[in-house]
């Protein structure tokens, strides 16, 4: 994060917190990481201040929680795991079912495509397991959410998505597992694009299901696995 320099207070604000959330939703932050105001502050070049405000958002976002230590990020309990995979069936299936159920409203097309192209290209080259690829994963379903029409039904997948992902991050995908995704991508994005919501509607929920399956079963193990274990609580 640049240091204070001439910045206005609202600008030093609104740049801590969007650092502070990035560095939380990226897993740069660990799991089990005290967020002490004087170390972030430090951290991120400034008082404690903006530091401060900025943890009573993230706070209220969701994305930190408080103990009788202090805060600390997020990690969602198996309990929570199910009712977030609720939510984001929810919210996606209501992506296309809202083009379903009114003819006058279509998917943006450019958008879909720009979609399967990157799916594409990582059929032809599969990319490497890793965050990175968590996040190609969050932006092909948030962007096919927003080419329904409606942003907010997004931003609230993509609240979602930061919630989960201190247990998607730490999750070890097979080849087999990214191919897999990699080919359910594909064929949900050319469904929407030939008109076929029917299809692209099963298409996407079996495609969520599968992989809720996966990450719970991955969750429950993980309370008995160092690493995943500082991201999962039972």
């Amino acid at each position: 994060m640049a240091r204070r320099g001439s910045l206005r207070p609202s600008s030093l604000r609104e740049q801590v917190y969007e650092s502070l959330r990035g560095d939380l939703t990226s897993g740069s932050i660990a799991p089990n990481e005290r967020l002490g105001e004087e170390r972030l502050a430090e951290l991120y070049g400034v008082s404690r201040t903006p530091v401060r405000e900025a943890l009573a958002r993230l706070l209220a976002d969701g994305l930190i929680e408080r103990d009788e230590h202090g805060l600390y990020p997020y990690r969602p309990r198996l309990d929570d795991l199910d009712g977030l995979y609720e939510l984001r069936s929810t919210l996606e299936a209501r992506g296309i079912r809202r083009v379903l159920d009114d003819p006058s409203l279509t998917h943006d097309r450019a958008a879909v495509v720009g979609e399967l192209e990157v799916w594409q290209r990582f059929r032809d080259s599969p990319p490497d397991p890793g965050p990175e690829l968590v996040g190609a994963d969050e932006h092909f379903h948030t962007t096919l959410l927003a080419a329904s029409g409606n942003p907010a039904l997004a931003e609230a997948l993509a609240g979602v998505n930061s919630r989960m992902r201190p247990v998607r991050a730490l999750d070890a995908l097979t080849e087999d597992r990214v191919a897999t995704m990699v080919v359910e991508h594909i064929r949900i994005a050319e469904s929407v694009l030939a008109g076929r919501l029917e299809d692209a509607f099963r298409q996407l929920l079996d495609h969520i299901e599968s992989s809720q399956s996966v990450v719970l079963e991955r969750a429950e193990r993980a309370l008995s696995m160092a690493k995943l274990g500082l991201a999962v609580r039972g």
